[in-house]
């Protein structure tokens, strides 16, 4: 299947110009979609390229194998940037890019367990450590359940999802995608043109699985500090969860105080080392949801480091 980056044009025009001697980061490298376009597009720059998913290197680095030593792929989790840029010697990135959405070739290979379209082990990792979805689902405590719909699905039935999923492991431990779509869709009726009623779930426990929100502070407070002064940082978010982790902590870089009201003395540690270019996020134009429906959720926010 081919793949289809979402909002190319707009990460194009954001990230550029990059000097003939910059080094550009794709934080979240996937199948190497944006990356690409990024080479062709500055054809003296370097490329860093981060995975934490080993098939996705090996399949980025196919694509990007034509552009010789100016990439350099490594396996890591985006959060742990500062350290993979210092052990590449890379004291500053003309650009960094980080698209936090789940690669089509996750979605799309029902191995994976990330989809309740196909019939398949409930794993959704996207390295190959850690627990799974599956000892997740047959091992949490039902409140632990519910916490997890509520805080990473913003799942309004969750405690009567997380019921009935102990209810029914009690017989037979769920192994599989299918039979925890079919019991969540037991009790979740969905109407004609609505999701189906699984995806606030599945969605909630890839997120669990994968600490997706673990670090997403971290980085965005690390990509700044990596920036040369006038260099930008653009993120792509797929649900409101991280969108609004992004947006406070634009906030944040950009001199505003998020600490609670009432607080006598910030404690947020705000400071202005960014110009927010995206007042609101960027969203895919109608052309481009033709082509590529996915990109109906991706939200684009972009940062520039002020110049000292």
């Amino acid at each position: 299947m081919k793949h289809d980056p979402v909002l190319l044009s707009e990460i194009l025009e954001i990230l550029r110009p990059v000097p003939p001697d910059g080094t550009l980061v794709d934080a979240t490298i996937g199948l190497g979609g944006h990356a690409e376009a990024l080479l062709e597009a500055n054809p003296q720059a370097r490329l860093i390229g981060i995975d934490r998913d080993p098939e996705a290197l090996a399949r980025s680095g196919e694509r990007l194998g034509k552009f010789g030593n100016r990439v350099t792929l490594v396996g890591g989790r985006h959060e742990t940037l500062f350290e993979i840029l210092k052990q590449h010697g890379i004291g500053r990135a003309a650009g960094i890019l980080a698209d936090l959405g789940v690669s089509s070739m996750q979605l799309d290979d029902a191995g994976r367990g990330f989809s309740f379209r196909y019939d398949a082990p409930l794993d959704m990792r996207m390295g190959g450590d850690g627990v799974t979805a599956a000892d997740l689902v047959n091992g949490a405590e039902e409140d632990e359940l519910v916490r997890i719909l509520r805080e990473y699905g913003e799942e309004p039935m969750a405690r009567r999802i997380a019921r009935a999923i102990v209810a029914a492991r009690s017989e037979q431990p769920i192994e599989t995608t299918g039979r925890l779509a079919e019991i969540i869709r037991s009790v979740k009726r969905s109407r004609p043109h609505e999701i189906d009623p699984s995806t606030l779930t599945f969605q909630a426990l890839r997120i669990a699985v994968n600490s997706e929100l673990v670090g997403l502070d971290r980085f965005i407070d690390d990509a700044v500090g990596m920036l040369e002064p006038g260099a930008r940082l653009a993120v792509i978010s797929f649900h409101s969860l991280e969108d609004r982790i992004v947006k406070r902590a634009f906030r944040r870089l950009k001199g505003e105080c998020i600490c609670p009201p009432g607080m006598p003395v910030c404690g947020c540690g705000a400071q202005q080392l960014i110009e927010v270019l995206t007042g609101r996020p960027v969203t895919a134009s109608d052309e481009e949801l033709d082509r590529n429906p996915r990109s109906r959720s991706a939200k684009l926010r972009a940062a520039e480091k002020v110049k000292s």
